[in-house]
């Protein structure tokens, strides 16, 4: 559907024009199943990689916001509520989220955990040394899922999956044991699109939440390739509620508004597990967020026809936060990674998840 009959389809004001989306959306929801449940937390299989994941992702991100008493504290109880997979970058903190994830994750039975890093290099001796630095980081011989870090321009993934790109270091790394399994994230649909069609990767991590997929229906091409693969979807800033209004106080240190209320956080994560193949969420880096995403996880059934109309009207008035990027896939002009935590764009910074 092209953008302009998306918008006037969910945008208008006519009941019928609401009926029709919120209908197709429940049409078209088909959820992974929850395969099993670990301290009441729910998990679906990862595509067709044998393994199970929990709903909700743990955020490395966050380790920026704590010191590493409170991080270790934090990430040994979300593990102890049944949580298994656990994301970072070399993007976040520089380093520092590697290095606090690593020393946090010791005394865990590494067989009981799925751990997921990235990188944003797209060269195959970048990504080889980034590789080779994340693993001693983190202290382990393997990722469970390494990704292509926030790929954004046609270009990006032309370089990556050509010779001499980062994929023939990830399909190296795997046949040496240090990677089980390849994924990228993206936060454009031209570069997502892209890279799937150019390699069949086991996972696609791409923001899917109630806010783009309402203003812009950002996000259902997407699904709709990795539907049609059998590729599992990891979904970033499902909380989000798009950019902070003028307006709006801006109660935490952070470049995009998040739910906040248990039964709001609770709305937009379901949301995100309601679409196809969507198998976890990652909530914000905040501490006290992953903790209302996991009590969410508690209700992962699909959202109902009332709630989808619920998530429509606090849609209405939000700013999209991908504007940047878009603008930068389509003219493939450079736009330099903003220093953490106040980044000096109106949008996307360009540097996390």
């Amino acid at each position: 559907m092209k953008r302009r009959t998306f918008l006037k389809v969910v945008g208008g004001t006519a009941a019928t024009g609401y009926a029709m989306t919120i209908e197709r959306l429940l049409a078209e929801s088909k959820p992974a199943p929850t395969v099993e449940k670990v301290a009441g937390m729910p998990r679906r299989a990862l595509g067709r990689t044998g393994q199970k994941l929990s709903v909700v992702g743990f955020p490395g991100l966050a380790l920026v916001h704590y010191d590493q008493d409170k991080w270790n504290e934090g990430l040994h109880r979300a593990f102890e509520r049944g949580i298994n997979y656990f994301d970072v970058a070399p993007a976040y903190g520089n380093g520092a989220c590697e290095t606090k994830m690593g020393l946090g994750l010791q005394g865990l039975d590494r067989s009981q955990y799925f751990l997921a890093c990235k990188t944003k290099k797209r060269d195959k001796e970048g990504a080889r040394q980034e590789l080779e630095n994340s693993l001693k980081l983190l202290k382990t011989d393997h990722f469970d899922l390494y990704q292509l870090h926030h790929l954004v321009t046609g270009a990006e993934v032309e370089q990556a999956l050509g010779p001499g790109g980062a994929l023939e270091t990830f399909l190296k790394a795997k046949e040496e044991g240090k990677i089980k399994h390849l994924g990228f994230s993206a936060h454009t649909t031209k570069a997502a699109l892209a890279v799937m069609k150019g390699y069949r990767f086991d996972t696609v991590m791409f923001p899917i939440n109630f806010t783009e997929y309402f203003i812009r229906g950002f996000g259902k091409e997407v699904l709709d390739l990795a539907a049609e693969q059998g590729v599992a979807v990891l979904s970033i800033k499902p909380m989000s509620r798009g950019a902070w209004p003028k307006d709006v106080e801006r109660t935490r240190k952070w470049w995009y508004r998040s739910t906040e209320d248990q039964e709001d956080v609770t709305l937009s994560m379901r949301f995100a597990w309601s679409q196809r193949g969507v198998v976890a969420g990652i909530p914000p880096s905040f501490l006290d967020l992953l903790d209302k995403a996991i009590e969410a996880a508690k209700n992962d059934q699909p959202v109902t026809e009332k709630e989808l109309l619920q998530l429509k009207e606090m849609a209405e008035g939000c700013g999209t936060i991908f504007t940047a990027d878009d603008k930068r896939a389509a003219t493939a002009m450079h736009q330099p990674d903003a220093p953490y935590p106040d980044h000096p764009f109106d949008s996307y910074p360009g540097e996390w998840a």
